[in-house]
């Protein structure tokens, strides 16, 4: 080998490009998903907060608590998609064998894949006039309607192709077929979407109904805080003895999320009354004593 010349291991690829192909095949899938449980980590956390009338962006949680907070969110809908997945598996399998014997197939059995695909047709016809607002559709019922319905279709002729013994897909409808699986992917996300700011409030509804699942607080300040009128109790602290700095404590808090060197504390009786979160910072400032109910 000359002196200089890159190694070849004899396929046309010096070593070291085999290592990027490698690095990149197991780099951009990693990164995808990190960004999709950060992404559903934020939104599941900026509907649970603005409940309370927090923005996320003010909470200033790190990238690693969206993505543990994403788990919440993603369980449900990912559970379903592998359950109907792991169904739609098995039917086309069992098409497949039917397909072997389609001389005893009853002629019922041959409508059945047409009847799936004309569903699926509906409902995607439904899905296009609740996102144009024909009919009030909720936040999922849109991307569901049109993903479902598109699945439906091309699942019922790719039935039909099997029971009659023929493979799928054919070659002209390749093309159709990648602009559907975008589609597809498209509206999962965004139901998963809808889904993870639902449940976000609906968790924050929860928390808000049993606020004593979270810890009890007791804050001593230097200067007076103004709450609403009897929904934080107020002691002043008394001025003999040694000099102290803190001259007001109040109790009746719970801790509500801290982050970013910041405590949000929220009133007891919050769900009956509303009222304000308080933000005090996590140092010297004030003096913060927790308990467990």
């Amino acid at each position: 080998m000359a002196e200089g010349e890159p190694d070849d291991d004899g396929s046309g690829r010096s070593p070291w490009g085999n290592w990027v192909v490698t690095l990149t095949t197991l780099v951009a899938p990693t990164t995808f998903i990190g960004a999709l449980l950060l992404y559903f980590g934020f939104a599941f956390t900026d509907a649970q907060y603005a409940y309370f009338g927090i923005d996320a962006a003010t909470l200033g949680f790190s990238p690693r608590d969206y993505a543990m907070r994403s788990a919440a969110a993603l369980y449900v809908p990912a559970g379903t998609a592998l359950t109907v997945a792991l169904a739609g598996v098995l039917v086309y399998y069992a098409a497949r064998t039917l397909g072997d014997r389609s001389t005893h197939l009853p002629p019922g059995g041959r409508l059945a894949p047409y009847a799936l695909s004309v569903c699926g047709l509906v409902m995607f016809t439904l899905g296009m006039l609740g996102g144009l607002g024909v009919w009030r559709a909720g936040a999922m019922d849109t991307p569901l309607l049109l993903g479902c319905g598109l699945v439906l279709v091309v699942y019922g002729r790719a039935l039909s192709f099997k029971l009659t013994g023929t493979s799928y897909p054919v070659a002209r409808e390749r093309l159709a077929l990648a602009l559907v699986a975008a589609l597809v992917v498209l509206c999962s996300f965004w139901a998963v979407h809808a889904y993870a700011k639902r449940h976000g409030t609906d968790e924050a509804r929860y928390l808000a109904r049993h606020l004593w699942l979270r810890p009890a607080v007791t804050v001593d300040t230097a200067e007076r805080l103004y709450f609403p009128p009897r929904q934080v109790r107020e002691t002043v602290l008394p001025v003999a003895g040694p000099p102290q700095r803190f001259r007001y404590r109040y109790e009746g808090l719970r801790l509500l999320a801290e982050a970013n060197g910041r405590m949000f504390l929220i009133p007891d009786d919050w769900a009956e009354k509303g009222g304000n979160v308080l933000v005090v910072p996590a140092n010297n400032a004030v003096r913060v004593a927790f308990r467990s109910d």
